[in-house]
């Protein structure tokens, strides 16, 4: 099966393909008349529908798979929250860290979870979702460098390595992401057998 992956994170793409192992991801740029909506929902699977379902306009042919997540600090009241990717006025990974970290400067609570909403809607429009989600706490300086977005300051619970300093089967394994997508296989899995 091909999915379009409504997404133009290249990190989230590369999980993806090794998530949805067996199925053929295909990256949204394989579409250039694709154009990112505005994400206008205040969940994230509001948005995670919002952009599924744009995508899902480009082709009748494949299904289309979309997500949103964000990390949620405790003491922040769950900012950043829906607005994890566009934290900071230049709404790049290292300066959404950098106001996090100053944000909880002198803070003792530094819990926080990351939660991934995602959707899959197929040809005849008919639309599967699933949640995800990865406690574990913010630390006070980056670490690893094979991570984006938050992954060098959030240690997983259980674990005193960074998401970035973990390998790519370890991070797919616990977090939100790879849990959220593995539970869309499931789901994809039973509807396909139903068919039958």
């Amino acid at each position: 099966m091909k999915i379009v992956f409504a997404s133009g994170n290249k990190g989230k793409l590369r999980e993806a393909a090794e998530i949805f192992e067996g199925f053929e991801i295909l990256p949204i740029s394989a579409f250039p008349n694709w154009k990112a909506p505005e994400e206008t929902g205040w969940t994230f699977l509001q948005n995670a529908v919002i952009k599924a379902e744009a995508a899902s306009k480009l082709s009748n042919d494949y299904a289309v798979l979309a997500d949103d997540s964000g990390l949620l600090v405790s003491v922040l009241d769950g900012r950043p929250g829906i607005f994890s990717a566009r934290f900071s006025e230049e709404g790049t990974d290292a300066a959404n860290r950098a106001k996090l970290l100053r944000e909880l400067s002198g803070k003792s609570d530094r819990s926080a979870f990351f939660v991934c909403s995602a959707v899959m809607i197929f040809p005849d429009k008919t639309m599967i979702a699933a949640e995800g989600r990865c406690s574990g706490r913010i630390i006070e300086s980056e670490r690893g460098g094979n991570g984006f977005g938050y992954d060098p300051l959030f240690v997983p619970e259980g674990f005193d390595r960074t998401m970035a300093e973990l390998s790519e089967e370890e991070k797919n394994l616990l977090s939100h992401r790879g849990k959220a997508f593995r539970r869309l296989i499931g789901i994809l899995n039973r509807k396909t057998a139903a068919t039958f």
